[in-house]
């Protein structure tokens, strides 16, 4: 028996784009040219082949409550959603007739030179960027094929005091008449890029009988926003430490650099139901003592958005493939021949109870 792709008059249909830089990535008001390839195995009546791009966020998750009561709360936004008729669907009963062997239907698409936010993916909620193409039949289900491209906003530099330094202050009297401990903590600025190193400053007034030692952790927090509702995923980065500053030694100052990893996501701030922000906890270990700490929001800022293009790149991994229309299983997030991982480790709010997520919803 042959195989049932030979069988099909469509033997594929897929789309794919050109690469602009080694990161395969794209901004606001970028270009992206590509192709549409159709196959048939013999000359076949076409009433319309649609060429789609569309940008789009989505979050879905659950909440278990007692008496085996769950509810799902979910939310969408919207960026943009263009449409051309690469064959335009006939009014009449004529269809176009596409003759046997490979079809090549070029397109250009510039993406919108707006405010969006950047790819993003977890197990709660997507923002998505992709290109699709849909094939239409007369009584036939809808053929469609799609590819995911990297879309990466360019920085907002009118995010407030993005580039101001900033100064947050603590201080702890010790129980058991163990004295005071104090701490200024100072970083240069809020906004970083990937690979950048983040200088920070504490000074410490330790006029107490213990011994402190600075730590520093830098964490992400993702919120997700539905039908009034929030969850909150926390993951720590890195962890640093410094010396210790001995009891009673009075005034000190620790300077700590830390590097930006550069494989963090940038922050999200422009998503109304998805967040994506850092922090940097600092903070003194004080042995049998609550540990005063301030925290600072750190921005992850794209590099430099002036990209030189790259010849010959290859053409990204397609994504490709038929999908019928009205896609009977509704957990897929539109990926193909990927499944999606269990949702991490996460710690909730304390204005929010944490509740466990297994709900995944097609965007």
């Amino acid at each position: 028996m042959l195989p049932t792709l030979l069988k099909m008059t469509i033997r594929n249909l897929q789309i794919e784009y050109d690469a602009i830089n080694s990161q395969n990535t794209f901004t606001n008001g970028d270009t992206i040219n590509g192709r549409i390839i159709l196959e048939v195995s013999k000359e076949t009546n076409v009433q319309s082949l649609l060429f789609i791009a569309k940008g789009k966020a989505r979050v879905c998750w659950s909440e278990h409550y007692g008496d085996n009561q769950t509810h799902v709360y979910w939310s969408d936004e919207k960026y943009y959603s263009v449409k051309h008729h690469m064959i335009r669907e006939s009014r009449q009963d004529d269809n176009e007739v596409i003759g046997k062997g490979r079809h090549v239907f070029p397109f250009s698409f510039q993406i919108p030179d707006r405010k969006m936010p950047s790819s993003f993916h977890s197990s709660v909620g997507r923002i998505v960027h992709k290109l699709k193409v849909e094939l239409k039949q007369s009584m036939k289900l809808t053929k469609k094929a799609k590819t995911h491209f990297m879309f990466v906003s360019k920085a907002d530099m009118d995010t407030p005091g993005l580039m101001v330094p900033q100064h947050e202050s603590k201080d702890k009297t010790l129980a058991f008449s163990s004295g005071n401990v104090s701490m200024d903590v100072y970083t240069k600025k809020m906004g970083y890029k990937l690979g950048e190193t983040l200088y920070v400053t504490i000074k410490i007034n330790n006029a107490s009988s213990r011994t402190v030692k600075p730590k520093f952790e830098l964490y992400e927090k993702k919120s997700f926003f539905a039908q009034g509702h929030r969850k909150v995923q926390t993951h720590t980065i890195l962890k640093e430490k410094a010396d210790a500053v001995e009891a009673h030694s009075g005034k000190a100052t620790v300077t700590k650099m830390i590097t930006i990893p550069r494989e963090l996501p940038l922050s999200i701030l422009n998503c109304s139901i998805l967040k994506l922000e850092y922090r940097l906890k600092v903070y003194l270990d004080i042995k049998c003592a609550t540990d005063p700490k301030v925290k600072l929001p750190i921005v992850i800022l794209p590099e430099d958005s002036s990209r030189e293009p790259d010849e010959g790149q290859p053409l990204p991994p397609g994504g490709v493939g038929f999908e019928a229309f009205g896609n009977p299983n509704p957990q897929s997030w539109g990926t193909t021949s990927q499944v999606m991982s269990p949702p991490p480790p996460y710690e909730a709010s304390t204005m929010y109870p944490s509740f466990p997520s297994d709900s995944k919803t097609a965007l």
